[in-house]
């Protein structure tokens, strides 16, 4: 089944959870702001998008600017600072199987289950 990371106050979270509906794709959503990942899980989520800690970040948020900026720091810290500050983590992501990407544009969804 997919699984989309979903945060309902996003317009580009909710524009995917709209191409999956229209689309008729089974999914499951995970409010991840809710049911934060833990270092497991964000580490498998990690492998299945194929990118590295920071580029899961999201970079110009307050809280990332305030706290992590121009720091040094390990792929380990990375994710915890994403487990403690889930508002970090890049959204809407959709997970299909072993892939997954960062679901925000439409044709990017569409490109992903064509591939599938």
């Amino acid at each position: 089944m997919i699984e989309v990371y979903h945060n309902p106050r996003c317009g580009k979270s909710r524009n995917c959870l709209a191409f999956l509906e229209n689309s008729n794709q089974e999914y499951k959503i995970i409010k991840y702001l809710e049911d934060v990942p833990t270092q497991e899980e964000l580490t498998s989520l990690l492998k299945k998008l194929d990118l590295k800690p920071i580029e899961l970040v999201r970079q110009k948020e307050k809280i990332w600017i305030d706290n992590f900026k121009n720091q040094e720091m390990s792929d380990e810290a990375i994710i915890q600072a994403m487990i403690t500050h889930p508002t970090l983590i890049e959204r809407p992501i959709i997970i299909k199987e072993n892939k997954a990407i960062i679901a925000r544009e439409a044709d990017k969804i569409e490109a992903f289950f064509e591939a599938q």
